[in-house]
């Protein structure tokens, strides 16, 4: 190894000295920060979906697959509604839930605790009847009306369900007393079985187009499908309802299902997340929520969903940021786990460089010091025997080999070239004091 080399190690050694407290510092603070910030999401989430041959739990599937391209295991659990999902959420019982508008019987407090990732999909309220009850108590075998179900059994939906409190509201506005009124609360497949049995005269439900059952029931004959008259009115009176058509034909062209349009009053879907999902997974289902929802419906027309306004839920910004501008770049070309990761950490980089560039200015000061101090702490030795040789004369034999064995050391000191004038001027130094020592 040449004298060079072994110089340019020995600087590169004192720097690296130098500058590893603050390397240790930023490392430290990267760490901290990633801590906090914790970038990397959990590999499972549940998913509160609703009850079988329901949209929800076809969304379910759907959410289940499409995370699971990332990596994340969604649990789908069957609920018998958005009630049930609204009560699991609260207790913390489940992460993600699908949620109907008006369904919402929370407190304040509960709902503090709870996240919108936006509306995702109307759910139109779907009064199913049979024509043959319904000419029991209007010659037309039409129903156009709530107060005309008086005298006929009606499933409204089971409890965990939103429809039973839906429905109430309906009967409320409508000055009906439900005890009029033959209700019952069956789950959703046994319902539609009996009402196909002639045991129900009418079914209630609020599902999407999705649902099985709703486009199994819109191309069964003898069943026919309520028209709101007053639907305008209804959405009115009830801020979560809204007023929307199904168009003749759009259920089967070649049929012409349904033979007119439909008025129907309709509430809108949110996904609903406690606020200990992480981000990054409630970026991953505001993505799959654009791919599933943005299309276009019977009800709604391309990229009118997914919708992050606020409604009865605060908007989480996570979700509100992804509907907006969509998948990130980085997740475009990259693996969603590094894609997130580096997402994530631009923030702790930025705070690191933030803290440790002021305090990089005393490197170079520390690094010239280090090096000036091999050099610098001999002086000491070399004062201390000049400030002798004055006051005993006697020693000097003793004096100079201590002066030759301090000579012999500092002519192994290396340091850079850079530094080498001080080297030497050290070395001339101890020559002064040799000649001194000689001459007295």
């Amino acid at each position: 190894m040449t004298h060079t080399i072994r110089f340019s190690l020995l600087s590169l050694r004192d720097l690296l000295i130098s500058v590893g407290p603050f390397v240790v510092l930023g490392a430290s603070v990267l760490w901290l920060l990633y801590q906090w910030l914790n970038p990397v999401p959990p590999k499972r989430v549940t998913l509160a979906s609703g009850p079988a041959q329901s949209a929800y739990a076809e969304f379910g599937v759907r959410y289940a697959k499409a995370l699971a391209v990332h990596g994340i295991q969604v649990d789908v659990v069957p609920s018998e509604g958005s009630s049930q999902n609204l009560a699991w959420l609260a207790a913390g019982k489940v992460d993600v839930g699908f949620v109907q508008g008006g369904s919402n019987t929370l407190t304040s407090d509960q709902m503090a605790g709870l996240t919108s990732l936006g509306n995702l999909f109307v759910e139109p309220v779907w009064l199913f009847y049979r024509r043959d009850s319904a000419l029991k108590v209007h010659k037309s075998g039409t129903l156009s009306s709530l107060a005309q179900l008086q005298g006929l059994r009606v499933n409204v939906g089971t409890q965990g369900s939103g429809v039973p409190n839906l429905m109430s509201k309906l009967f409320d506005i409508n000055r009906i007393d439900e005890d009029t009124l033959a209700l019952s609360q069956l789950e959703q497949t046994p319902a539609v079985v009996a009402f196909l049995n002639g045991e129900i005269d009418a079914l209630v439900f609020a599902s999407s187009t999705e649902s099985p059952m709703v486009r199994m029931l819109l191309q069964t004959p003898g069943i026919q499908l309520m028209d709101f008259a007053q639907s305008e009115a209804y959405a009115r009176r009830l801020p979560f309802l809204s007023a929307v058509t199904l168009p003749r034909g759009v259920v089967d062209l070649a049929r012409d299902i349904p033979s007119r349009d439909v008025r129907l009053i309709a509430t809108t879907t949110t996904m609903v997340a406690t606020e200990q999902v992480h981000p990054a997974l409630i970026q991953l289902f505001s993505q799959a929520s654009i791919a599933m929802h943005s299309p276009a419906d019977w009800f709604n027309r391309a990229r009118e969903f997914p919708q992050a306004i606020h409604n009865e839920f605060a908007v989480s910004e996570e979700a509100e940021r992804t509907v907006r501008n969509g998948t990130p770049w980085m997740q475009r070309y990259l693996p969603f786990s590094y894609a997130n990761l580096m997402e994530r950490m631009w923030l702790a980089l930025g705070i690191v460089i933030a803290v440790l560039l002021p305090l990089s200015r005393v490197v170079p000061p520390l690094y010239a010091f280090r090096i000036r101090s091999k050099v610098f702490r001999w002086y000491g030795q070399l004062r201390s025997i000049e400030d002798r040789s004055m006051s005993q004369a006697h020693a000097v034999p003793e004096l100079l080999a201590e002066l030759n064995a301090l000579d012999a050391r500092v002519g192994k000191i290396t340091i850079p070239l850079s530094y080498a004038d001080e080297l030497y001027a050290l070395r001339d130094h101890i020559e002064l004091v040799r000649r001194k020592l000689l001459s007295t």
